[in-house]
């Protein structure tokens, strides 16, 4: 069975094409070796925002509620919950939401956040089980876990 990886980040005042594009390349990465869960995941009508707000729209996959119980949900569903912070420009709430959740669930949490982030906190650093400062390491780890949990040979990328 693939472990199943939720990624968040902030996404507020980001387009829809930066949005989707960083998911996809997650997938493309990841692709065969885990099974990847976004905050985009089922709101494809979304995609062409041209600037994330943190709440009230008025789409029934995107109200205030259903935001916080479908990604409620995805944490649950989740083996690993991954937070990328690097680079926000101010604080997430949702992130550190789902960040939260993760942690009162016992998911494996991984951060990738730069020291002097916005987000460095002793909530934010406490709740991580692992934090890697640049998200390539990052990545390469979640890469390695997966084919570890899958029981595969490491494999060139």
């Amino acid at each position: 069975m693939k472990l199943k990886i939720y990624f968040a980040g902030p996404i507020s005042g980001k387009s829809g094409d930066d949005v989707f594009g960083y998911y996809e390349e997650i997938k493309k990465e990841l692709a065969g070796f885990a099974t990847i869960l976004s905050p985009m995941t089922g709101k494809a009508e979304l995609r062409f925002e041209k600037n994330y707000k943190p709440g009230g729209y008025s789409s029934p996959v995107a109200t205030d509620h259903a935001i916080v119980e479908r990604d409620l949900w995805m944490v649950r569903q989740a083996d690993v919950v991954f937070v990328n912070l690097r680079g926000a420009a101010w604080v997430s709430i949702g992130t550190v939401s789902e960040l939260a959740w993760a942690h009162l669930l016992g998911k494996h949490t991984v951060i990738a956040m730069e020291k002097g982030n916005i987000h460095e906190h002793a909530f934010v650093v406490e709740m991580a089980d692992i934090r890697f400062s640049d998200y390539r390491s990052a990545i390469d780890y979640l890469w390695n876990l997966c084919i570890d949990w899958n029981g595969e040979e490491p494999v060139e990328r």
